[in-house]
């Protein structure tokens, strides 16, 4: 959410950022909506201002004059009674269009209409040769004897993943691995639970415009969180924090759903775009300081980074364009990490920075050095995400024998293996 005196000081800039983020909203329906709304307001504190000086003249006046007095102050009670419930009306009409006004991007965010837009930064690691067939994941997992989808299909339907053995192991080792990686870089770690109040996903952005893809727990007022932003994001809502409270940094672990309404027919094989998976996630509130939010943003971006390095998978850095990084973020990077049966990147990590446009939808402020309430600065990035991520870790390490090879980061997670499976080729 943008301050409405900057959007009215900003129309321009705020009609650009609809533009290219294409985003359904008509700023001038606004903008007359606020003239309008202030108009009853200014009409509401007149005849306020008139009451109230009448009501003083009440114990002064005479016998005579006190009567039609008193009559006078009723009707101008009526009448701002009256008026009260189109002013809610107004406001909450207002406050819907606001809550759907993009934030600005950065002037060196590409535009561009989707994710075939984005523009790539750089690539690092090696793409692995290998001197054998190589298979997909699935086709590993299906060796081993690692998953078993027709029997997860049948207990929780189509985009489900089961895994086995010690696909199981490897799952768990990577979230461990991840956080105690950013534990070690500052990041306290969280275990949030993935049911939320609707609330929470408007305070995140992801509401408006983004329902269908939630799930929703019919008979209570709950839902369930595609990634734990949600939840985190509203830990302090409402609160006033103090300046040495600031930063605050998260590695957050939760389950994450996600209805995938908008991707029917899209990745339906294997583990790259299921319903349910598992998430740790990087959270960062900092000073409303865009600087300080900036160098935020690169180090969270590196912890991926090296987080990816660590786990040897070579991937590549693009930049989002307007039209695929969300109505809320300012700046926004990808990383895609090499799927090797499929001869491209696919996104595993994402980096944002929203400046204060979640804390607004929060109320959620602090004290600055002058001692001013000030809405505070919020960033985000992906840690790990599974199983998605085991879809490159598969394909990238797989052996001609069909067995895995572990990373050496990997392997104090692992019993210190070297490799996972058994022979089968």
């Amino acid at each position: 959410m943008l301050d409405l005196k900057f959007i009215r000081e900003n129309a321009g800039a705020v009609k650009h950022a609809i533009q290219v983020k294409a985003i359904n909203l008509d700023l001038d329906e606004l903008l007359a909506l606020d003239h309008e709304l202030l108009g009853v307001k200014q009409r509401v504190e007149a005849m306020q201002a008139e009451r109230n000086a009448n009501a003083k003249l009440v114990p002064k006046a005479g016998p005579d004059e006190r009567p039609a007095l008193i009559v006078k102050g009723k009707e101008l009670g009526e009448e701002i009674k009256a008026l009260e419930p189109a002013l809610r009306a107004h406001e909450e009409q207002l406050r819907q269009l606001l809550l759907r006004v993009p934030n600005i991007p950065l002037d060196s965010v590409p535009v561009g209409k989707d994710d075939s837009e984005n523009v790539e930064l750089r690539r690092e690691g090696v793409l692995p040769e290998f001197a054998f067939k190589p298979l997909d994941h699935v086709e590993l997992l299906e060796l081993q004897g690692w998953s078993d989808p027709e029997r997860v299909a049948q207990v929780s339907g189509s985009r489900s993943y089961l895994l086995k053995g010690e696909a199981v192991l490897l799952e768990m080792a990577v979230q461990m691995f991840a956080l105690d990686f950013l534990s070690a870089r500052g990041f306290t770690p969280l275990s949030t639970s993935a049911l939320i109040r609707p609330e929470t996903l408007m305070a995140s952005g992801h509401f408006p415009g983004d329902e269908e893809s939630v799930y929703k727990l019919e008979g209570d007022e709950l839902m369930l969180a595609g990634t734990a932003e949600v939840p985190v994001n509203s830990l302090y809502a409402g609160e006033q924090l103090s300046l040495e409270m600031l930063p605050l940094t998260f590695a957050a672990i939760s389950g994450a759903f996600r209805r995938e309404a908008g991707s029917a027919g899209r990745d339906v094989r294997g583990l790259i775009r299921v319903h349910e998976f598992r998430k740790v996630e990087q959270y960062v509130l900092c000073r409303a300081d865009e600087t300080e939010a900036l160098e935020w943003f690169g180090k969270i971006l590196k912890n991926a980074e090296d987080l990816l390095t660590a786990l040897e998978l070579p991937y590549r850095v693009v930049q989002n364009c307007t039209g695929d990084m969300g109505a809320g973020k300012v700046l926004m990077y990808d990383l895609e990490s090499w799927v090797p049966s499929e001869n491209l990147y696919r996104e595993t990590h994402s980096c944002s920075y929203l400046g204060d446009w979640q804390a607004r939808r929060t109320n959620l402020r602090y004290r600055d050095e002058d001692g001013k309430l000030t809405f505070a600065y919020t960033l985000n990035n992906t840690g790990i995400a599974t199983p998605r991520i085991l879809v490159p870790f598969l394909e990238n390490h797989q052996q001609a024998d069909g067995t895995i090879r572990v990373p050496e980061a990997l392997r104090p997670y692992l019993g210190g293996k070297v490799s996972l499976g058994k022979p089968v080729r």
